[in-house]
């Protein structure tokens, strides 16, 4: 997810009481309240009705063995009665195949219901994992469902702005920037949120992580699982931990990858402080990389000549925009993407290589303009994320809090700073009534064993949110990726995290207490430009 971070260095930063600083909050539902009885009425409808699984959406491009169908769920659970929303669910089969022994039919397990993050991201491909090797023994034995969020296409889609001109670019990328382009920036925030407001109407405010929870538990009742099994990744582990504080009795199974810290004081604008002062960690390791690799990239034998690299490709796109779309903001958004993932490290760094010495293509490929879908699907995840986020808890709404606050913080961690503080500052203009963040605590027995996997030097989700969930979540085991860094560990290329997914998920197995796997290897450098 893009806005979840620690709160740990950036804590030193002067931060104002949110309290006092943003719009009135409403407070959480009680357990009886309209609300949970509502999602009682809901889930039980649900559990009726079923799914009736068919064809995908052909605007998904989902394969024909995949089947997909629609969830009721009410638009305000205060009022199940109410405006529904329709929720489009994907699932592939179990296979009942056991990849390591063929003569073996494997027994079902239920469903596994998967969220991405985001919030804003859809999970209908998720089944299409089941054809990974890493993946195949899960798939055997679990039914693979993804669904897409209320808001997100084609689950009723939220839109904040024209998709025409959600991206703008070339745009500049000021790391201390002048107070008349903070000026502008402002101003652009409120129009965005006052869009939000226009576009969705009084429905806007009925867009945040509670709703997703109780979503979670209609979902489940429609696939007729009596407990969930249920994985999330990034802003997903926020959505599973809220989830278990509300339905802790219907928890069978559940997987937190890279953790969203849950401390409700930290939700979300502390968050953000610390994401940003995270990613210039992650930065530092990709140039460390690319350093060892100048025989190949030619961009310098340290991080400093790198950095200096960066700089000069910056200054060179502000001045002639690579493709007449990538400016300094774009090779920003493209560098910034691999702080998440150390696979794109190859190719960005071949990227700026080949920009540095006279061929922009491989920039151009990497990060210009996007196709006018794909310009829509991004701009209604931005509109999903923004509307969450800015309803979730409160926010300041004196810009100056966040001039102040950010400042200070760029002087250590430039490289991310403004861009989240662009991202995140439609929550300062926002006026609908805000959630309270639920504080999420078990006690020993009341929620079955779950298990929290992390990356160490995770940006996205730095590690410290995952020590926090460890506190809050009796009996759940923490494995770390030690010296790793790629946001979201499972099913991927270490075999030590991915035999703690198998035992848990397949057998209810979890390691005695907190354990720790090797890291990955690092991603090989690609061929010279």
């Amino acid at each position: 997810m893009r806005a979840a971070a620690l709160y740990s260095a950036a804590g030193s930063l002067l931060l104002t009481t949110l309290a006092t600083t943003a719009p009135a909050q409403a407070a959480p539902p009680a357990p009886g309240s309209a609300e949970a009885r509502g999602t009682a009425v809901a889930a039980g409808r649900a559990a009726a009705a079923g799914i009736a699984f068919g064809d995908c959406p052909k605007a998904e491009d989902l394969p024909g063995g995949m089947r997909c169908g629609t969830v009721r769920v009410p638009l305000d659970y205060a009022h199940p009665d109410g405006k529904q929303l329709r929720l489009t669910v994907s699932r592939v089969r179990a296979t009942h195949k056991d990849p390591r022994n063929p003569k073996r039919k494997v027994p079902g397990q239920g469903a596994l219901l998967y969220n991405p993050g985001g919030p804003g991201g859809s999970g209908l491909h998720f089944p299409l994992v089941g054809t990974v090797p890493a993946w195949k023994r899960i798939a055997g034995a679990y039914d693979l469902v993804g669904y897409a969020p209320r808001g997100v296409a084609p689950s009723a889609p939220l839109s904040c702005q024209d998709p025409g001109v959600f991206f703008k670019g070339p745009r500049p990328a000021p790391t201390q920037p002048s107070d008349a382009y903070k000026k502008e920036r402002a101003a652009e925030a409120e129009a965005y949120a006052r869009g939000c407001a226009e576009r969705a109407g009084e429905s806007l405010r009925h867009y945040h992580s509670l709703n997703n929870a109780r979503d979670l538990e209609v979902v489940r009742a429609a696939l007729g699982e009596e407990r969930l099994s249920f994985m999330g990744a990034s802003y997903g582990t926020y959505l599973g931990a809220l989830y278990a504080e509300l339905f802790p009795a219907r928890v069978r199974r559940m997987v937190f990858d890279s953790v969203v810290n849950p401390d409700p004081a930290m939700v979300w604008y502390r968050n953000n402080l610390e994401q940003s002062e995270a990613f210039e960690d992650r930065w530092d390791d990709f140039k460390e990389w690319i350093a060892g690799h100048d025989a190949v990239y030619g961009l310098g034998d340290t991080p400093r000549q790198v950095q200096n690299s960066y700089e000069e490709a910056s200054e060179r796109l502000a001045a002639e925009p690579a493709g007449g779309t990538v400016g300094p903001a774009q090779l920003q958004g493209a560098f910034l993407r691999a702080g998440y993932y150390d696979d794109y490290w190859p190719r960005r760094a071949e990227a700026l290589s080949a920009y540095l010495k006279g061929d922009p293509q491989p920039l151009v490929d990497q990060a210009g303009t996007r196709t006018a879908k794909g310009a829509k699907g991004a701009e209604n995840a931005n509109a999903v994320y923004t509307a969450v986020e800015c309803n979730d808890a409160a926010w300041p709404a004196d810009f100056e809090v966040w001039d102040r606050d950010n400042t200070r913080l760029a002087r250590r961690a430039p490289f991310e700073t403004w861009d989240n503080v662009w991202t995140n500052l439609p929550c300062a203009y926002w006026r609908v009534p805000r959630q309270r963040p639920l504080d999420v605590r078990t006690v020993p027995g009341e929620l079955p064993p779950t298990l929290i996997l992390a990356a160490e030097r995770d940006a996205a989700t730095p590690y410290e949110g995952a020590l926090e969930l460890r506190r809050r979540l009796s009996g759940s085991v923490l494995v770390t990726e030690r010296d790793a860094g790629t946001h979201g560990v499972a099913g991927g290329p270490n075999a030590c995290v991915n035999g703690h997914l198998e035992a848990y998920l397949l057998q209810g197995r979890l390691p005695a207490r907190n354990t720790s796997c090797a890291p990955r290897p690092e991603p090989e450098p690609s061929p010279a430009p």
